[in-house]
């Protein structure tokens, strides 16, 4: 059942819209008011099958959404969002949620949070998401804009990485990457070679000060070798070095 929208109206164009997808009106409506706080606009969604029709008709800016919902659950409504739109997406998990988190990244959700949990943390990623779709937007207006040519896109070996347009190739074959991916990717084929600590990607995927466990960033570099193994069987460029961190090898 699709709850009624509670965004903002006025004379701004500029208010993000945040969808917010549980069967927990509590969640809900406490979600909503922290958000609408700090000046988001919000859908309610109790259900994944409404909230999914609804988000492909008129996509807001973001996702929220619990993984486990009667009807369609939330891996089920990532699943089928991911087949025509890269919105980022937040899952909200329980404890015992382990093995329903990791594979949810490994679908294309761009991170998780455990219940229960702060709506101060909750913000900040949203935040933090936001903000890196936005260089992308940014960016590629700004050509639009002036004209002026834009950085060359990163070549090594097979990979190709243009990070002007969120474009990336293996190859010649593209690979469609999350905004999270992309920054992950792009800290490693920046120095091939170089061991990358967990630390240091976490730096580079989300510029703030938002905690994000170890275990979060092993989800996204499985699935960025899952994404490109898609296209290359073979694909090994990202190097594990136990106890350290991971590599790009310089083909």
């Amino acid at each position: 059942m699709v709850e009624t929208p509670t965004e903002r109206t006025g004379p701004s164009d500029d208010i993000r819209v945040i969808a917010l997808v549980d069967d927990d009106r509590n969640i809900l409506t406490t979600v909503s008011i922290a958000l609408q706080t700090e000046g988001y606009a919000t859908r309610l969604y109790s259900d994944g099958d409404a909230a999914l029709k609804a988000m492909l008709d008129n996509p807001p800016d973001l996702a929220v959404c619990d993984i486990k919902m009667p009807r369609m659950d939330g891996l089920e409504l990532l699943r089928r969002l991911r087949e025509k739109s890269d919105m980022p997406l937040i899952f909200l998990t329980s404890k015992d949620d382990e093995a329903d988190e990791a594979f949810g990244l490994s679908m294309g959700a761009d991170d998780y949070i455990a219940k229960p949990f702060s709506q101060r943390l909750l913000v900040a990623r949203i935040k933090a998401i936001l903000r890196r779709s936005d260089i992308v937007r940014r960016e590629a207006e700004e050509e639009e804009q002036t004209g002026e040519p834009l950085p060359e896109p990163i070549r090594r070996g097979r990979l190709v990485m243009d990070p002007a347009r969120h474009a990336v190739t293996w190859n010649g074959e593209a690979v469609s990457l999350t905004v999270t991916e992309f920054l992950i990717l792009e800290a490693l084929a920046m120095r091939p070679g170089v061991v990358k600590t967990r630390n240091q990607l976490m730096d580079a995927a989300y510029h703030d000060d938002v905690f994000v466990d170890d275990r979060t960033i092993d989800s996204h570099i499985k699935r960025l070798r899952r994404k490109f193994r898609a296209v290359d069987g073979k694909f090994g460029a990202i190097e594990t070095l136990y106890g350290a961190g991971y590599s790009f090898g310089d083909e």
